[in-house]
């Protein structure tokens, strides 16, 4: 499980991919069929949009720290549990495919990792908010 998978794990986001690519049937071993018709594709599943704010908000409100997860990529993986030092900010940057030269400049690194982190969670189904993700 990559980084940003448990990020999404953390924040309830379901099945994940093993779910969206279920084997084809007669699969095991089967021989296909000379007149067999090639499967039609898979209908569209709609993805249940999962409540981040009121999530992150709740967490915050719960935690003895004054967290901002709306500015910070730091209290936001502290919210969630999950090591927010630079060695895992740089691993999850590095994964999600930043820029090579904020790489070395932490607090650029981090402004990008947190609203590109914002913008795969809303590309997941999750609600954020507009003005987070400009």
């Amino acid at each position: 499980m990559g980084f940003f998978s448990n990020i999404l794990s953390k924040l309830g986001f379901g099945g994940g991919d093993a779910a969206a690519a279920p084997a084809a049937p007669g699969a095991a071993g089967a021989a296909p069929s000379a007149t067999a018709a090639p499967a039609a594709p898979a209908a569209p599943v709609a993805v249940p949009v999962v409540d981040v704010v009121a999530q992150l908000e709740q967490r915050a409100a719960a935690n003895a720290q004054k967290l901002n997860w709306r500015t910070s990529i730091v209290d936001l993986l502290k919210l969630l549990d999950i090591d927010s030092s630079l060695g895992a900010r740089k691993e999850l940057a590095t994964e999600l495919g930043c820029p090579a030269a904020l790489m070395n400049d932490s607090a650029q690194m981090n402004m990008w990792l947190h609203k590109t982190v914002l913008a795969r969670i809303a590309a997941n189904g999750g609600n954020v908010p507009k003005e987070l993700l400009d």
